[in-house]
């Protein structure tokens, strides 16, 4: 079963215009699961890293993040504050882990992957800013997972870089659909 409110991968575009300024590639009226496929196996793979991030539902666009994340770290690597944060939000999505992973990605560091997609978290819902009501943008959790994302990538090169890429998107497919298949 899907977990995608989209059925064809324009209906992503035409939702969050700020994807077609990091997907240059044309969307078309396939399933956004294809599509995704697609991107992976085009001329600029990595526009298929910012079509999963925003294809995917919020909490399960942090969950793939911090997936990707964990998978791409080196065995024995330390403990990341802002991934952590991250993985209790998508555990335990009350106001308060967002707001604890918000407060992670603010002290962290801006060169570490895990500080963004600790922010994915943090801008998952509610108020940017504690004490006052100023709703976060539907599009920002999904902007910090793609930064999360292609931040990790970009310390891969060659063939751990292409896998991880690949691995990356088929964990997306999986995710948004239980048996790794595009509905018709």
């Amino acid at each position: 079963m899907s977990r995608l409110r989209f059925s064809t991968a324009r209906e992503v575009f035409e939702t969050f215009p700020a994807l077609g300024k990091v997907v240059a590639t044309r969307p078309s009226v396939e399933h956004p699961l294809a599509f995704a496929r697609a991107l992976a196996l085009g001329p600029a793979p990595a526009e298929a890293i910012g079509f999963c991030a925003f294809v995917l539902p919020r909490r399960e666009a942090v969950w793939w993040a911090a997936q990707a994340l964990r998978a791409m770290q080196a065995p024995g690597a330390l403990q990341d504050q802002g991934l952590a944060a991250a993985e209790a939000w998508v555990r335990d999505p009350r106001d308060e882990t967002r707001r604890a992973a918000l407060a992670a990605a603010d002290a962290g560091d801006s060169a570490s992957p895990g500080t963004w997609v600790a922010f994915a978290a943090g801008y998952s819902g509610g108020s940017m800013v504690a004490g006052h009501a100023v709703p976060c943008p539907p599009d920002l959790t999904a902007k910090m997972a793609r930064i999360a994302v292609l931040t990790a990538l970009g310390r891969l090169t060659g063939r751990e870089h292409q896998a991880a890429l690949r691995n990356c998107v088929e964990a997306c497919i999986r995710l948004a659909d239980d048996d790794g298949k595009p509905t018709s």
